[in-house]
């Protein structure tokens, strides 16, 4: 693809900023799909939309270079510089990842068949036109509370719609990005496209330092996109303890390469064709500088300096929104785990970390983690669930960092 010319002009950087966040985490979902299902059309889709990207970053640089007229404004700019050349490291580790399918490098199936236990899959489809859903709004579809499944993005003539929201209608011919786990997936995808949805097969392996140089991947792959969850949150609540957080992994996340390098080369000897083990290696490189860029994006709050409301305001209105809300003391929440009132299930939202009381972090809780009245939770996820959330947690003051 030949890159098009670009010109400088007035663009809001708020609105650069939600779209590079949106594309970036976008990104991360479908490169790894696209390993997953061995799919070259959801690969092109991640370089077009690292294209896209390429656009996005310049117009952000020159508004911020035309934004800053002494050094107060280049202090106050420079975070912001930090938080563009972070998303479009993002996109560049995701084309990576997505040549190791168009450039038929290859990953074994071991990979293939770990992904999906680990995290929720990202499917493309095409809307075909005698599809139940052709001219139906999402929210009168009401997908994610009646399936588990959402709607992430939708392309359609050529542009991305990447904020799809109740009021969105499918139309016939567009292809939409579908997240939800393997199960819930089926469904959907087979009214979609009037297709069978068929799931990677789980692949046995026979090697267990394989097994293992996997296993450190799909690590890699959940706290690297933990840290630019965090990260953004760090910018978004100006916290330094969030930022802290973003460093222990981002540290975390360099010692699994390093084991992951070890269990590769004591496996590649018992491989049949060594060879084949290029495309983990691809995939350890760039999910590494994943966590490298969320290390960027708090970067600023890290070294003292405030978050530029331009920033703030962007990760607050993006797609996915990041939240924080405190466990009241009349909440059902109070004493309970998230497993038992099924709190990603019944409000949608995902607490990416829970801060107690007495200042202590826990990150990636799961659903066996309980919550105490004053906890902090902070959680990703659509507005609708936000909502739902803060009623579930009850009346609760914002916390410092």
């Amino acid at each position: 693809m030949d890159p098009a010319d670009v010109e400088y002009e007035p663009v809001s950087v708020k609105a650069v900023l939600v779209e590079m966040k949106d594309t970036a985490e976008l990104l991360i979902d479908l490169s790894y799909s696209a390993v997953l299902h061995g799919s070259d059309e959801v690969a092109m889709e991640v370089l077009e939309l690292e294209e896209r990207m390429d656009v996005l970053q310049l117009q952000a640089r020159m508004s911020l270079l035309m934004a800053a007229r002494n050094p107060e404004d280049a202090e106050a700019l420079a975070p912001v510089l930090g938080v563009v050349g972070a998303a479009e490291k993002i996109s560049d580790a995701a084309g990576d990842i997505a040549k190791i399918v168009l450039e038929d490098i290859g990953v074994p199936e071991a990979m293939r068949t770990a992904i999906p236990e680990a995290v929720e899959t990202v499917v493309r489809g095409q809307v075909v036109p005698d599809s139940d859903y052709v001219g139906e709004s999402l929210g009168d579809l009401n997908l994610e509370t009646e399936t588990g499944v959402r709607v992430i993005a939708i392309r359609r003539s050529g542009e991305w719609v990447l904020n799809p929201d109740r009021n969105t209608t499918l139309e016939a011919g567009d292809v939409v990005l579908l997240r939800g786990t393997e199960m819930a997936l089926s469904g959907v995808y087979e009214s979609v496209t009037g297709d069978t949805y068929d799931p990677p097969e789980p692949a046995a392996s026979t090697i267990e330092d394989l097994d293992r140089a996997v296993d450190s991947i799909v690590l890699m792959k959940n706290m690297s996109e933990l840290a630019v969850d965090l990260a953004y949150g760090s910018v978004l609540f100006d916290s330094e303890g969030v930022a802290e957080e973003v460093v222990e992994l981002e540290a975390e996340v360099d010692a699994l390469k390093s084991r992951f390098e070890a269990w590769v080369l004591r496996a590649a000897p018992r491989v049949d064709d060594p060879i084949s083990l290029r495309g983990l290696v691809h995939l350890a490189s760039a999910t590494e500088v994943i966590s490298d860029a969320a290390l960027e994006i708090s970067e600023g709050v890290l070294r003292g300096l405030d978050t530029h409301p331009v920033v703030a305001a962007a990760v607050e209105e993006s797609d996915e929104v990041i939240v924080r809300v405190t466990v009241g003391a009349n909440s059902r929440l109070a004493d309970a785990s998230f497993g038992d009132l099924q709190v990603k299930t019944e409000t949608g939202m995902r607490v990416i970390a829970v801060r107690r009381g007495d200042g202590d972090w826990v990150i990636s809780p799961g659903p066996e983690t309980t919550v105490h009245t004053d906890d902090v939770l902070i959680a990703k996820g659509t507005r609708a669930g936000a909502g739902r959330l803060a009623e579930l947690a009850g009346d609760g003051d914002a916390f410092d960092s």
